[in-house]
């Protein structure tokens, strides 16, 4: 009787270890989770959001934001931002967000810093060395998660309105999460560097191009827009760094081993979401690139705007700017174009997709507290770079129906047509920073300068008929002054 007593309270003790072991490590978390508050309401507030009109801009300090130049003396990109056209100093505004964020936050972390630096004049100033510390850091950290983006959630009936939502499904992407708390879009290569989009391919149906979103970064740092986030290439091992450390049920339920041995995904969406689809390792290792996130909503409110010139998603529709030559004068009799410089940022994007063959500009985003004047941030540019052999002019409209262009944008669209400083080279020698160059190959490269010369020319025609003062959109009075001290204003 005594050894049963004993077994039973051995056993009793032993099924108390189990539960008590089972309440800590899952039912304790999941109660834990239940019980904390929404940080927002169930459904999607997003449109509500983006409709409330934008505060008043913040009063304007002076930032240095060109730096000196140096290295390689024989380095047509050094001398390019080195060009007295560059190291000129903007008055501009306070930084978007506060240098007391609410959380405790590591702040010299590279992409705190990056979402501290944003102005209403660009992404990050010219002068910033952070833009150099955060690819170097998207490239090497470790990730330490991995989920879906919100397109891809917004496919599957989920809503997050920490992110701008616009689903599509006809493409892969991935939110990678690094140990320094830091996030990153992540696209895969889905085409090899030298394959050129099908003629008969539609242009919301082709392929987003993992090297056309590092190469569209490259590029709008040429062109001095800044307005495209920091974007690096990086060879990612598919098992280690997402399938191993993902809690994404559904994302791990897409990963299997092909007939060849290789490890591959793909998405889970209604439609094009096959394992004909899908991205595969060699066997574990894939190209891709890294685009650094936003500041959330929360902190940095956006809108998502349809853009005036957007196409028709349709096999046979097209919209009114396709046949309507006065179209422009439409455009400018519906606010805010007619009364800000709206119009001439939308100009500057599409002369920014002419160059890299972009037609897939369907909406662009602004951050509200910059008001109507703000900046377009040029985001989803992997539609890029998938035709060298035609140069689409139509992505021109804005250009050619408006005849508007900024001085600033057209001072340096001639200074990349010069020899010292030809745009196929500093592209050429920019994209030699990436871990995956080449990036583009070299026909890519030869394009810009075509499509280059084609937008001075369109500029050209405009100057003849109308006038260079009715062409050329000159800066605020005082916008541009002469940098006469190499010492970084404070905002």
């Amino acid at each position: 009787m005594p050894g049963l007593r004993r077994d039973r309270l051995l056993t009793l003790l032993l099924l108390g270890a189990l539960l008590a072991a089972d309440l800590y490590f899952h039912l304790g978390p999941r109660v834990r989770r239940r019980l904390q508050p929404r940080e927002r309401p169930l459904g999607c507030p997003c449109a509500r959001r983006a409709a409330s009109p934008a505060p008043a801009p913040a009063p304007s300090a002076p930032r240095r934001v060109e730096p000196g130049g140096g290295g390689d003396p024989g380095s047509k990109l050094q001398a390019l931002f080195a060009h007295p056209l560059r190291r000129r100093m903007y008055k501009e505004q306070l930084n978007l967000t506060s240098p007391e964020p609410p959380v405790q936050l590591h702040q010299e972390a590279s992409w705190v810093q990056f979402h501290l630096g944003i102005n209403r004049h660009g992404l990050y100033p010219r002068s910033s060395p952070i833009v150099s510390k955060l690819l170097q850091d998207m490239r090497d950290f470790p990730t330490i998660s991995a989920d879906y983006s919100q397109d891809e959630k917004a496919l599957l009936g989920a809503c997050d309105c920490s992110q701008i939502v616009k689903p599509s499904g006809v493409h892969l992407k991935l939110v990678l999460r690094f140990s320094d708390f830091g996030k990153a879009m992540f696209k895969p290569m889905r085409q090899q560097r030298d394959e050129e989009t099908p003629e008969d391919f539609f242009y919301f149906i082709d392929f987003q191009r993992h090297n056309a979103e590092i190469a569209a970064f490259h590029l709008d740092r040429i062109l001095d827009f800044r307005r495209v986030p920091p974007t690096v290439g990086r060879l990612v091992n598919i098992t280690k760094e997402i399938l191993e450390v993902t809690r994404n049920e559904i994302l791990q339920s897409v990963f299997f081993v092909s007939p060849a041995s290789n490890v591959c995904f793909f998405a889970k969406c209604p439609y094009m979401c096959k394992t004909e689809y899908a991205v595969c390792g060699n066997p574990h290792l894939l190209e891709g690139s890294l685009s650094a996130f936003l500041p959330s909503l929360n902190l940095a409110p956006r809108l998502s705007v349809p853009n005036p010139w957007i196409r028709s998603y349709s096999l046979a529709g097209r919209e009114e700017w396709e046949v309507n030559p006065l179209y422009c004068a439409t455009v400018k009799q519906l606010y805010p174009h007619g009364s800000s410089d709206r119009l001439l940022n939308i100009i500057d994007m599409a002369i920014f997709d002419f160059l890299t063959g972009n037609m897939d500009r369907h909406h662009y985003e602004m951050f509200t507290r910059f008001g109507d004047d703000g900046f377009l941030i040029h985001l989803d540019n992997a539609r890029g770079f998938g035709r060298h052999s035609h140069d689409e002019v139509s992505i021109l409209a804005p250009l050619f129906q408006c005849c508007r262009i900024k001085r600033k944008t057209l001072l340096h669209l001639q200074l990349l047509a010069q020899a010292e400083y030809r745009l196929s080279d500093v592209m050429r020698e920019s994209l030699l920073e990436d871990p995956l160059s080449p990036v583009l190959t070299e026909p890519h490269l030869l394009a810009l300068d075509r499509r280059l010369q084609t937008v001075l020319r369109t500029v050209q025609d405009c100057i003849e008929a109308l006038g260079e003062q009715s062409v050329v959109a000159d800066g605020p009075v005082g916008q541009w002054a002469p940098d006469s001290s190499r010492a970084n204003a404070t905002s």
